[in-house]
């Protein structure tokens, strides 16, 4: 991320909204020992400034300078960190005010202590990290990517053939990539899915999860929890399935849960029934993708979360955005976290590398009449949110080209019936009829006849036991 330019013309605008996860306010230069916690806090987080000379109220104090004052606030800052931090210290003059001005970009290389002690940036607070997050930190910034790891105790028997040859037909299929001629195990190596050392072979992190017969062995945390619950909020379940398998497996099984877990629509336009689904499958299906492939995998405690309530569905991935992406820039940087996963999923087309993932979600909500997803970097874990049509899911159906059925000769009683029967799946016997609508077996008998004809209705069954229903 690259650091915070400031000019003195917006720093009114600036103080005028106040402290908040960027932006900290320090009265006078007495402070420079929280000013320091607030700097290495931002540096841990999203980067951000700090000024002293300024009030919590956001009233200009102003700084007494010296010729030691901009090395001693540098100096409290580079003393007391580790890593060293090195922020922008610049003096401004505000009026008759001076200010400094400490500008600090998100560390590649956190977390970082502060007189021993790491803190990070909640708000407007300096928070203190707990160990967990801490150690989860130093791990990531120590150690190889996630996928790249050799697995301690997995072998090259826990790499499934069937599985590797169901993924190179796939990429053929979709990329064109030439079929290998070498073997499994030269093949597992090239993938990059099996680590020859020493004259032992080791499985990857990545090759286990895409090819192992049993991923959740090793990885207990990389399954999908899935549910449908009833309403708006957590409360009743009305199906719910933790997935287990390779990580396409559990992406294809998340996508029919959706499926058989949100409505279809369907109404007469156009002389046709048209059906439409309450979200598109291919959005929903994409924040999968993105959320198998792009969380954190050192958080071992969390797991991926689908959860579908009347009005919305929300897909929660373990971890923050990577460092140097923002939700402003979201859909213009793109970092991997896991390159391996992220190029096995390229391969048979289940994710696109260029990070048009965003883009995506947003233009096919857009297409389908909804408001476009939501996305949040809740710093424990990112989450996406598609809100549905609600009990306006037949406005999803354009009509353009609708038929004005009493042009066809049909009556109300016969126009209510055909509502019924294309929009909510309502099948009808001739007593039915004749029960919903008070009238004469020979009535309904032509009413029902004349629905048969449109091409929309169908007879089923013979005698007391036939039925009319939407083809």
């Amino acid at each position: 991320m690259a650091a915070i330019s400031l000019i003195p013309e917006n720093l009114h605008d600036l103080i005028a909204q106040g402290e908040g996860q960027r932006v900290e306010f320090k009265r006078s230069l007495a402070e420079l020992e929280t000013g320091a916690r607030s700097v290495t806090a931002m540096a841990n987080a999203d980067g951000g400034i700090v000024l002293f000379g300024v009030r919590d109220d956001g009233t200009i104090s102003g700084v007494e300078m010296g010729a030691q004052t901009k090395e001693r606030v540098v100096q409290a800052v580079t003393a007391n960190t580790d890593p060293t931090l090195y922020p922008s210290v610049e003096v401004v003059k505000l009026g008759e005010q001076i200010i400094i001005l400490v500008t600090v970009p998100e560390s590649q290389d956190k977390p970082h202590l502060v007189q021993g002690r790491a803190y990070k940036r909640v708000g407007a607070a300096d928070v203190q990290m707990s160990r967990g997050e801490y150690e989860r930190l130093l791990l990531q910034r120590q150690q190889v990517e996630f996928d790249h790891q050799l697995v301690k105790g997995a072998t090259h028997a826990d790499l499934d053939e069937a599985r590797l040859e169901w993924y190179i037909r796939q990429r053929a299929e979709r990329r064109g990539i030439r079929t290998p001629t070498s073997s499994v195990r030269e093949t597992l190596i090239n993938l990059g899915a099996l680590v020859e050392e020493k004259g032992e072979l080791t499985p990857t992190a990545g090759g286990l999860l895409f090819f192992g017969r049993d991923p959740q062995r090793f990885f207990p945390h990389s399954e999908v929890r899935i549910a449908r619950f009833k309403g708006t909020t957590m409360g009743h379940f009305i199906d719910s399935v933790d997935l287990r398998g390779t990580l396409p497996e559990m992406i294809d099984e998340a996508e029919r849960f959706i499926r058989r877990n949100t409505r279809t629509a369907a109404k007469v336009v156009g002389f046709k029934r048209r059906e439409i689904s309450e979200y598109p499958h291919e959005a929903t299906r994409e924040a999968i993708c993105n959320a198998v492939c792009h969380r954190d995998y050192f958080m071992d405690g969390s797991t991926v979360r689908i959860m579908i309530f009347d009005d919305r569905i929300e897909v929660n991935s373990p971890g923050s955005l990577p460092p140097g992406v923002t939700i402003k820039n979201i859909d213009r940087k793109h970092v991997l976290r896991n390159k391996l996963i992220a190029n096995y999923l390229y391969d048979i087309y289940y994710i696109e590398k260029w990070g048009t993932g965003i883009t995506k979600m947003r233009g096919l909500m857009h297409e389908h009449g909804l408001a476009e997803p939501i996305f949040e970097d809740l710093k424990s874990f990112f989450s996406v949110t598609f809100y549905g049509p609600g009990e306006k899911i037949l406005n999803l159906i354009p009509e353009e080209g609708v038929v004005d059925l009493r042009e066809l000769g049909l009556n109300e009683r016969q126009i209510e019936a055909l509502r019924l029967m294309v929009n909510e799946g309502v099948e009808l016997s001739n007593r039915a009829y004749r029960d919903m609508f008070a009238v004469s077996r020979p009535t309904a008998t032509r009413d029902l006849r004349k629905l048969v004809e449109t091409g929309w209705v169908r007879e089923t069954g013979k005698g007391r036991s036939q039925e009319y229903a939407a083809q």
